[in-house]
């Protein structure tokens, strides 16, 4: 008989086989976002609270998983932050896109700090100072879409045609494609035909970092 906390488990680890968080899972699958979120586990009375089995089923549709493979994962026990595929696998910081201009989270160097970090679970990471953003919105396709989770590295460096996450100093962060980078200015392209591309003065930037990739 299968548990409340291994059902929940199973999807945890369905949405971090994806590259997802719980509310990125439950975006692909046509839910409300906060459908997974660990908050919606536990009723206020201090009960257990089960997904529906749509809810299962959608997000299985979704990432190109079987049952079989979904039971599987109710009974993984291998170590924490493990896909449940057999790959090795480490937790990273999550924070949502919208999030990242707001004080408190990164220090002067870009990277992560602070606290209301989420973590999730990304088997392709090695870098040690990688953290992920959730993008919300449609400002950034095709390239991005809403709910894609992006794993970007404040230590990797940066040429010519990387995209990248900016901050400038007034709080506004941006996701482009690196131009150029003089003693004065950087500049920078947009994603998106409908935003226009940015020259950002030296001094206007507090950070500027790598996307390492996307999980989309």
């Amino acid at each position: 008989m299968l548990t409340h906390a291994q059902v929940w488990s199973a999807i945890d680890r369905l949405a971090a086989r994806a590259g997802l968080s719980a509310s990125g899972l439950a975006r692909r699958a046509g839910l409300d976002p906060t459908t997974f979120n660990k908050s919606k586990r536990v009723t206020p009375q201090g009960r257990a609270r089960w997904p529906s089995t749509e809810s299962i089923a959608k997000a299985l549709t979704a990432t190109g998983t079987s049952i079989d493979v979904f039971v599987q994962l109710t009974h993984f026990s291998g170590v924490s932050g493990d896909g449940g595929d057999g790959k090795a696998a480490r937790t990273v910081p999550l924070i949502g896109f919208a999030e990242a201009g707001a004080r408190g989270y990164f220090d002067d160097g870009g990277f992560p700090v602070g606290e209301g970090w989420s973590r999730i679970a990304l088997p392709q990471v090695s870098d040690a100072h990688a953290y992920a953003l959730e993008v919300s919105g449609h400002s950034m396709e095709p390239a991005y879409r809403n709910g894609d989770v992006i794993v970007v590295s404040p230590a990797a460096p940066i040429r010519r045609g990387d995209r990248v996450v900016a901050r400038t100093r007034s709080g506004e962060v941006m996701l482009k494609e690196f131009s150029r980078r003089t003693m004065k200015s950087i500049d920078l392209k947009s994603l998106n035909a409908a935003h226009a591309d940015r020259m950002l003065t030296a001094d206007d930037v507090a950070w500027i970092a790598r996307i390492l990739w996307v999980s989309q």
